[in-house]
């Protein structure tokens, strides 16, 4: 698409969610034509209160799944749209209702904290969600001394290092940050040897390790506000470079070649879609707002 035309396709989309009421949420990981169009750009943490505490009556969320469904969850009066129906995210698919029900089974009594990566239903047998900018102060919120923790291993296993609880993980992952090695960071490292390294505890132990920084989507923004002028290897999806750019265009980004498909399917054509026909709306029964709503309130009320 030619810049004139997506210029005057971005134009169109804004005159017509104010026309319609409509605020545009989107993630950190979108491609850079969605953040010119969002009103807000965040990690899921800041996405979620956004959602909850917004005035406009339809949300078009910028995203994935389980983003969607949780500003529904939140904001059940609302309507909310999801511009690509099958972008989903494969870590929370990686554990389903009945296999939290029998994993739940096998620990009876043991609370149950689940990473907002998580499917609406899986919500539902949740004693309380977390992100990853506050997994460790959710952790220790929980009452007992052992929590269930579901579904990605790799953050379980962050936070093990940082609470006296027993942290007993699924065997979930984020296939993208999974895939992320030490040798990665040490050849990067290599031949930047003046680089921070900053990236995602949805990696590997032993690769957050290799961190001088281990942030949340949202702490790398404020890293990249708050700091000039340096090099920084990022260790996380490539998108979030051109985010970090507009916030502190001195800094150096330098990326390991990480891509999300899922976060890459929603694009110009399809937000318009979403705002002109209602279409991809988000739709749960009250039995499931209800259930997952308690959980995703209490993760809200940690800061």
């Amino acid at each position: 698409m030619k810049a004139r035309e997506k210029e005057k396709l971005k134009d169109t989309i804004n005159a017509l969610k104010k026309k319609k009421g409509a605020i545009i949420l989107a993630h950190s990981y979108q491609q850079e034509d969605i953040y010119d169009i969002a009103d807000f750009v965040g990690d899921s943490y800041e996405l979620s209160v956004k959602a909850m505490h917004c005035q406009e009556s339809t949300i078009v969320f910028c995203g994935v799944k389980f983003m969607a469904e949780t500003a529904k969850i939140l904001s059940p009066e609302k309507t909310v749209l999801l511009p690509v129906e099958k972008a989903g995210c494969p870590m929370a698919d990686m554990i389903t209702l009945d296999q939290l029900k029998n994993f739940k089974a096998k620990y009876p009594g043991v609370p149950v904290v689940s990473y907002v990566n998580t499917n609406a239903d899986v919500k539902t047998e949740t004693d309380i969600c977390c992100t990853s900018a506050n997994a460790a102060k959710v952790v220790d919120s929980v009452q007992g001394d052992s929590v269930l923790f579901v579904p990605d291993k790799n953050l379980a296993g962050f936070i093990a290092q940082r609470t006296e609880k027993e942290i007993i993980p699924w065997d979930g992952f984020c296939e993208i940050h999974h895939r992320i090695t030490p040798e990665m960071i040490l050849k990067a490292k290599s031949k930047h040897p003046d680089a921070v390294v900053i990236g995602h505890p949805e990696c590997r132990v032993e690769v957050s390790e290799l961190f001088d920084y281990a942030l949340s989507t949202g702490g790398m923004v404020k890293y990249a506000q708050e700091n000039s002028n340096k090099k920084i290897i990022l260790v996380t999806v490539d998108n979030m470079a051109n985010r970090l750019r507009r916030e502190n265009s001195s800094n150096n980004y330098i990326t390991l070649g990480m891509v999300c498909q899922d976060m890459q399917m929603t694009d110009l054509n399809s937000v318009l879609n979403a705002l002109e026909k209602g279409q991809h709306e988000v739709k749960l029964d009250h039995e499931t707002i209800g259930k997952a709503k308690t959980a995703m309130e209490r993760m809200v009320e940690i800061k």
